[in-house]
């Protein structure tokens, strides 16, 4: 810091038309930046509502000796031009796309592919879960099957074995009954065999008797 006085009040003049001179030249650069994102962006009408003021900008720039005014001059010829190409079609204006918007669209990406990849883990889910139920089902169908064939072959199984049973039961009675019959025809045949028989030997007996007297 200087000691003289008139140094010390050039050095804060100094400071206070800097600060004034940088606002100055900060709208410059924001006016033109607006300008051309409306150019990029392919806003013609925007970029030709914006080109009276950045023209307004600059001259009151350079009338304050913030710019050149050859600087402001050859500003406003660039950015006149760069309208009248665009609206001419020599200038093709591809979009740019600033680093918030990329950011943005990357997010997005990264979401559906997520979204897509959940929805991929619940599709795979639902087919196991699918599979597990149609396996169970086809177990329990052949358990099922099984079953009822062992109860068919247990049925057809006493059906083989009942017609042996049921002849010997039949045949039990039916040889009592036949032995019953012996029996009977055996008793019955007995008393009449001997009952003829004794009564021709008391009669041969009694005959000879009554003939032996008669021969002497």
């Amino acid at each position: 810091m200087p000691n003289i006085k008139s140094a010390k009040k050039r050095v804060l003049v100094n400071q206070k038309k800097n600060t004034l001179n940088r606002a100055e030249i900060s709208e410059v650069k924001t006016v033109i930046k607006k300008f051309n994102n409306a150019i990029d962006t392919n806003k013609i009408d925007e970029a030709e509502a914006l080109l009276p003021a950045v023209f307004s900008v600059l001259d009151r720039a350079a009338s304050k000796n913030v710019i050149h005014k050859n600087n402001a001059a050859n500003k406003k010829s660039a950015l006149a031009k760069k309208l009248s190409d665009v609206k001419s079609g020599k200038l093709v204006i591809t979009i740019k796309k600033d680093n918030k918007t990329i950011a943005a669209e990357k997010a997005k990406l990264a979401q559906e592919a997520r979204e897509a990849a959940k929805l991929e883990f619940q599709r795979v889910a639902a087919e196991k879960k699918a599979a597990k139920l149609e396996a169970e089902k086809a177990k329990l169908e052949a358990e099922e099957a099984a079953k009822a064939a062992a109860k068919k072959s247990k049925k057809t199984k006493e059906a083989k074995e009942e017609p042996k049973d049921a002849p010997v039961a039949e045949k039990k009675p039916a040889a009592k009954k036949t032995t019953a019959k012996k029996t009977e025809e055996s008793k019955e045949e007995k008393p009449a065999a001997k009952k003829p028989a004794a009564k021709k030997t008391t009669a041969k007996k009694t005959e000879e008797k009554a003939e032996e007297p008669k021969a002497e």
